[in-house]
């Protein structure tokens, strides 16, 4: 008989992984919701300020792919240990000299990519404890640490009102050691431990066709996650001149939900099968995202937009890490690389292009239609894999449902 997902794996791991996570998302972002002080200050225009926002996500996408190779070679425990001293360590030395240029804020984002790439440790560090059953559950609550975004979204620009911009990197530092230190004591790597293999194996996996169309269907629900997690706060001050408290509380409502419904995306990925929770999930966000181009003339109405579009990424992230860890088991270290990299792509796609658009245009609209374009693509594919998804490594499952 199987043991429910509460008997199974370990909990303080799960824990930590999520705490580890919730906090490295936290500083990871932080600069999309400091982006209209920073911008203030400097005397950015808005492509400046998306490639700013968009930097940390481009850098902990490449940094996901090494954090990868890392876990499957010394275990994601020691993976996360070396990741979180780098950031503590870079913020203090941020914040102790200060940055007073663009080119500093670009220097920072790379930093700042060391969070991001949090993400290839914090789920290995889950899911190799829990099995095929409860991989949806195990993996939405470890990533519901994205919900770091909230506390950003919410703190960093009061406290950057109070303190000014540079004293928030300093701040930043306090939670992330706490954190650090009940990391230490609690989280566990599991004794199911997939044995090292040599750089060359991983090439290995990129061969198999499979990889790519989960790394195309995460670029879509995590880049839209965040990528929209580092631009609203500016898209709220340029469309209704809100100050960048108020637009932080706008963006920090859209964000949370997004995060509040990762594991439910999990669950139900569980349940109904990811490829059905997927399918709704591309549908949606290609009519929303088509929607959010239009430009609604009202704040209630453009609120409303984003909160469903992230809460519908949300579930899609939940939902594609239900299938990951079933069809690459043993490879889940290097796909959570790959596939968190590709989500960072997407994420420094959507924010930059924003950007740009704005600059060139006068709008951002061209941004949010193209990604409704890349859900279409990404639905399209689905479509053309379930059926022999579903009748190989799907149909070997016990279990568990795809």
């Amino acid at each position: 008989m199987n043991k429910s997902f509460w008997q199974s794996g370990h909990r303080p791991t799960l824990l930590a992984a999520f705490l580890y996570f919730d906090v490295s998302f936290m500083v990871w972002v932080m600069l999309g919701p400091l982006a209209p002080i920073i911008s203030g200050e400097l005397g950015l225009d808005p492509a400046q300020k998306g490639l700013m926002v968009a930097v940390p996500t481009l850098a902990g996408a490449v940094l996901r792919i090494v954090n990868g190779l890392l876990v499957d070679s010394i275990g994601p425990k020691k993976t996360g240990t070396i990741n979180q001293l780098i950031v503590i360590v870079g913020l203090l030395i941020g914040w102790w000299f200060g940055i007073d240029s663009f080119a500093g804020t670009l220097v920072l984002g790379v930093l700042l990519g060391f969070a991001g790439a949090s993400f290839a440790v914090a789920l290995p560090l889950a899911s190799r404890w829990y099995p095929p059953e409860h991989q949806g559950k195990a993996m939405g609550l470890a990533g519901m640490g994205n919900s770091g975004t909230v506390l950003a979204a919410l703190f960093a620009p009061g406290l950057a009102k109070l303190f000014g911009w540079n004293a928030v990197l300093g701040l930043a530092v306090i939670p992330l050691v706490a954190i650090f230190v009940v990391y230490l004591v609690i989280a566990k790597d599991s004794p199911d431990q997939p044995a090292p293999k040599p750089l060359a194996a991983y090439g290995e996996v990129l061969k198999d066709k499979d990889a790519w169309w989960f790394m195309l269907f995460y670029g879509v629900t995590f880049g839209g996650f965040v990528g929209l997690s580092n631009s609203l706060s500016i898209w709220f001050t340029d469309n209704f001149g809100l100050s960048p408290v108020i637009a932080g509380y706008c963006t920090a409502a859209c964000v949370f939900t997004g995060s509040l419904v990762r594991p439910f995306g999990g669950a139900m990925a569980d349940r109904f099968g990811g490829i059905k929770t997927l399918t709704v999930v591309y549908i949606v966000a290609a009519i929303v995202l088509t929607v959010i181009s239009t430009n609604p003339a009202t704040l209630p109405l453009a609120l409303a937009l984003f909160v469903v579009v992230m809460g519908t990424l949300g579930i899609g992230n939940g939902a594609v890490f239900q299938l990951v860890p079933q069809r690459f088991r043993n490879e889940i270290g290097v796909m959570t690389g790959l596939v968190g990299f590709a989500g960072g792509v997407g994420g420094f796609y959507l924010a930059s292009s924003l950007g740009f658009a704005q600059k060139l245009t006068g709008s951002s609209s061209a941004g949010f239609l193209i990604f409704a374009g890349l859900a279409l693509v990404a639905l399209a594919g689905l479509t053309a894999v379930k059926g022999r998804w579903r009748t190989t490594w799907g149909a070997a499952l016990q279990g568990a449902r795809i």
